[in-house]
C-alpha cells in the first residue's frame, strides 16, 4: 500500500494519535530512496541530496523515540550500491565517517544505542574503527536500537548464518538436525531483536531491493513518492497510522484473528 494512494488521501492528526495508540511497531525498517533525485529535481549535484538525507535521518531518530518504536533499521549502504560512480561511493564513505563523529554525541545523550549491520571489512580501516567506537559509546543505552544497514545485504545476512551453522556442524558442536529456522535467525544481523514489523520505502519504487529479506518476512509494507529529504514526522506517523490500521493475520483468517483478540 502506497501512503499517496491510500484511501481518503491521509489520516489526520487526531485519527494518528488514536491508530498509533492503539497498535504501533515494536520494529520499523525505511529503505531510504530517493537523496539523487531530490538534488537533481533542484538542479543540485546528487551528493546535496545524500547531505539533506542526514537531516531526513535525524528526524527519523527523533519521531521514532517519539512515538516509543523499540528499534528503527536504516538502509544506509547496501552491497550492491558499490556498483555507483566511484566519487558517489567516495563522498559516501567521507559522510558515513563525519555523520558517526558528529552525531554520535547526541545519540549518546538521548539514550539511542547504535548497532551498525552488515560487512563492514571492506570498509577503511578507520572508518571501521569509526564504528566501533560509536557502538561501543552507545552500548549501555537502553532507549531506541538504531540499526544502520551499511555494505549489507538480506542474501549476505542468510548466508552468513547459515555458513556459521555449517561451520559448528563441521567441528561437531552441533549436529545436522538442531539445523533449524530458530538456530539460524539466532545467527542473523539484530538476532536479539523483534522481528520487523513495519517497512517502508521512500522515492516511489516498489521493491526491497534485497533488504532484510528474513527479518521482514511478515511485516507491513508501505510505500511512499516522498523522495527521502522530503520524509518528515508528518510523513512518518502517516505510515505508522496504516500499520495500525491493518489487520495482521500472520497465515491466519481474518475471523481467527477477530476471535483471539475477542479472547484476550
Amino acid at each position: 500500500m502506497s501512503i499517496d494512494s491510500q484511501s481518503g488521501s491521509e489520516f489526520s492528526a487526531e485519527e494518528i494519535t488514536e491508530l498509533v495508540k492503539q497498535s504501533k511497531p515494536k520494529h520499523v525498517a525505511i529503505i531510504m530512496d530517493g537523496n539523487g533525485r531530490w538534488a537533481q529535481a533542484q538542479g543540485k549535484p546528487r551528493i546535496m541530496g545524500h547531505k539533506a538525507g542526514v537531516k531526513a535521518v535525524r528526524r527519523a531518530v527523533s519521531t521514532a523515540r517519539e512515538i516509543g518504536i523499540e528499534s528503527l533499521t536504516l538502509f544506509a549502504f547496501s552491497s550492491e550500491n558499490w556498483r555507483r560512480p566511484d566519487k558517489e561511493v567516495s563522498f559516501l564513505m567521507g559522510l558515513f565517517f563525519t555523520v558517526l563523529q558528529r552525531e554520535i554525541k547526541l545519540l549518546h545523550k538521548n539514550g539511542v544505542r547504535l548497532n551498525i549491520i552488515g560487512d563492514i571489512s571492506r570498509f577503511s580501516e578507520r572508518l571501521q574503527k569509526q564504528i566501533s567506537a560509536a557502538e561501543e559509546k552507545t552500548a549501555g543505552n537502553t532507549g531506541l536500537v538504531l540499526n544502520v544497514a551499511a555494505n549489507y545485504g538480506g542474501r549476505w545476512d542468510i548466508m552468513q548464518a547459515a555458513q556459521a551453522l555449517a561451520k559448528k556442524v563441521e567441528t561437531g558442536e552441533m549436529n545436522s538436525s538442531q539445523f533449524t529456522e530458530e538456530a539460524l535467525s539466532q545467527h542473523l544481523c539484530m538476532q536479539n531483536q523483534a522481528e520487523v514489523d513495519l517497512m517502508i520505502r521512500t522515492g516511489g519504487d516498489y521493491r526491497i531491493s534485497n533488504f532484510i529479506l528474513w527479518q521482514a518476512a511478515y511485516a507491513e509494507l508501505v510505500f511512499t513518492d516522498t523522495l527521502w529529504p522530503d520524509f518528515d514526522e508528518n510523513a512518518f506517523k502517516q505510515a505508522v497510522a496504516i500499520f495500525a490500521s491493518r489487520q495482521r493475520r500472520f497465515g491466519l483468517t481474518g475471523c481467527q484473528v477477530e476471535t483471539m483478540q475477542s479472547e484476550s
